[in-house]
């Protein structure tokens, strides 16, 4: 089966919007874990957005009395305030994503630059600590290549072209899932388990699940937005149906 991480994020969102606790974080990720799902993804923005360093800390707390089936997965840039926080709560996967300054979500995987050239360092000391490393990358051949090189454990495709290929209609979602699965293979075939997330839902994810390789999908906006509609724990029980 593969693993489903359910990004509370948008709870976060919406708590901050008003100020205050409500709705909370604590109780998103209980009704997730209570409906079946095996993970838990946030990502902790230096502004602070959504989810806090606090969120973190407390969602660590509470998953740490669970089962060890559900996992912990932290997502954002290796700036220093993030790098500390993994260290702290030691999840049980650090996903490392590039950030653009002003963007209201991730855009692309990692791309050659400066950035880039120091995440081999940052990846060593999150193993050092024992946490999985996963990075967030395009559907081709030299960043999935360099992941690997970098010391990466997984990576996790960037699946936003995917979904809007899978808009102009099966024929055009087919195409673009071949593309993808020639990125799956060769990450399996360099060593690297395969993550995938970004504009996943639960149309296009029939689909997307035949990914060979697949471990595990990361979903949040989507995923919360029709908890709006049809509640958190039924949301969660259908995109672990799509999975099975």
């Amino acid at each position: 089966m593969i693993r489903l991480s359910v990004n509370v994020n948008k709870v976060a969102t919406l708590r901050n919007s008003r100020g205050g606790r409500t709705p909370g974080v604590i109780e998103a990720v209980g009704a997730c874990v209570a409906a079946g799902a095996p993970g838990i993804t946030v990502h902790p923005r230096a502004d602070r957005r959504h989810i806090t360093p606090d969120d973190v800390r407390e969602i660590a707390r509470v998953l740490r009395t669970l089962p060890p089936a559900v996992e912990f997965n932290i997502e954002g840039d290796p700036r220093a305030e993030l790098l500390e926080l993994v260290h702290e709560v030691r999840p049980d996967q650090c996903t490392l994503v590039p950030v653009v300054p002003g963007e209201v979500t991730s855009q692309a995987g990692w791309r050659a630059g400066p950035e880039r050239d120091r995440l081999p360092a940052a990846i060593s000391r999150l193993k050092a600590h024992g946490v999985r490393v996963s990075l967030f990358v395009d559907p081709e051949p030299d960043p999935i290549r360099w992941a690997a090189s970098a010391g990466a454990d997984r990576v996790e495709l960037y699946t936003e072209p995917f979904a809007r290929a899978f808009e102009h209609g099966p024929d055009a979602g087919r195409r673009s899932l071949a593309h993808y699965a020639e990125a799956a293979r060769l990450a399996h075939s360099v060593g690297l388990a395969v993550n995938a997330g970004h504009d996943l839902d639960l149309d296009n994810l029939v689909m997307f699940r035949e990914l060979p390789f697949l471990a595990e999908v990361s979903i949040g906006h989507a995923l919360m937005a029709r908890a709006l509609f049809v509640g958190l724990p039924v949301v969660v029980r259908e995109y672990l149906n799509v999975l099975l």
